[in-house]
């Protein structure tokens, strides 16, 4: 998971080492890259591309497109760190939205600690100029977005093998940024074809790597590990792009990373009473 976790983060700063690229131009070349490592996984796992859920693949593909679009956006015009804090509500978007899509329940204590997660939000846009109110927003849609993605993918694992839901993805998000590049296409030149190329590889890998925990570990323990990515993000913005952070912003990143971990243990130990409870039950 921290192989994961740093992949991803990597990711990042690669998008955001090319702050003047369209941001459509950089997701066409990550789902390029990333389908082709798809392909070969899917090949070697010997399953079928075509998946048994077509709409589900494709609507989990169009979600996960516009989370990761707006997402790139905060990263290449707010700092990092920021970034990265804002698309850690998704979690809090998944469970919410699995109540209608799941009939997954929500205890009401959590809804307390949701709350405390987006005061973190908040706090980080009063107190950093650097965040707008309009990518906060954009933000925000973005980890509402990857939230409706995840539940689509907790429903597609039913009946698609992994390396499925993840083609179906990048050939979402293939078709989807083309015509875009009609009409907003820069050239890459120089280091710019690393950096394209660097940012499919590391998403590719943070996928398999977070794919290989979640199969080996329970949810609840690797879903925590995953906030270590923002010491990653707070660090690589420190040393290499000068993004100091005040006492409110760290605050404010504290508040969102322990509300969120706060809810899931605690939403992890009630299933375990309610799971003592009913073999206990008559």
């Amino acid at each position: 998971m921290f192989l994961s976790t740093f992949s991803f983060a990597m990711a990042n700063v690669f998008v955001k080492q090319m702050s003047d690229m369209p941001v459509m131009e950089i997701v066409f070349f990550r789902s390029v890259v990333a389908g082709i490592f798809c392909w070969i996984g899917i090949r070697q796992a010997k399953v079928s591309w075509k998946g048994n859920n077509k709409p589900f693949l494709i609507f989990r593909g169009v979600a996960g497109t516009v989370a990761l679009v707006l997402f790139f956006i905060t990263l290449q015009e707010i700092p990092l760190a920021s970034a990265t804090t804002i698309q850690y509500l998704s979690p809090i978007f998944t469970a919410s939205i699995a109540v209608f899509f799941l009939r997954e329940s929500v205890k009401v204590f959590q809804w307390f600690f949701y709350a405390i997660a987006f005061s973190g939000v908040l706090l980080i846009k009063n107190f950093d100029p650097r965040v707008s109110l309009l990518y906060l927003v954009i933000g925000i849609i973005a980890a509402f977005g990857s939230g409706v993605a995840y539940n689509f993918v907790r429903k597609l694992r039913e009946t698609e093998h992994p390396m499925v839901i993840i083609f179906y993805f990048q050939i979402v998000g293939l078709v989807v940024s083309i015509p875009f590049l009609f009409f907003y296409w820069k050239t890459p030149v120089g280091l710019d074809w690393l950096y394209l190329l660097l940012v499919g590889i590391f998403s590719q890998l943070g996928q398999v790597f977070l794919t290989n925990a979640f199969s080996r570990e329970r949810a609840a323990n690797v879903a925590i590990i995953v906030y270590s990515g923002l010491i990653y993000a707070i660090s690589i913005g420190w040393i290499f792009y000068g993004e100091a952070q005040t006492i409110y912003t760290f605050t404010g990143m504290g508040l969102v990373v322990a509300g969120v971990i706060a809810s899931i243990i605690y939403g992890n130990k009630q299933k375990k009473l309610e799971k003592v409870e009913s073999t206990l039950a008559p």
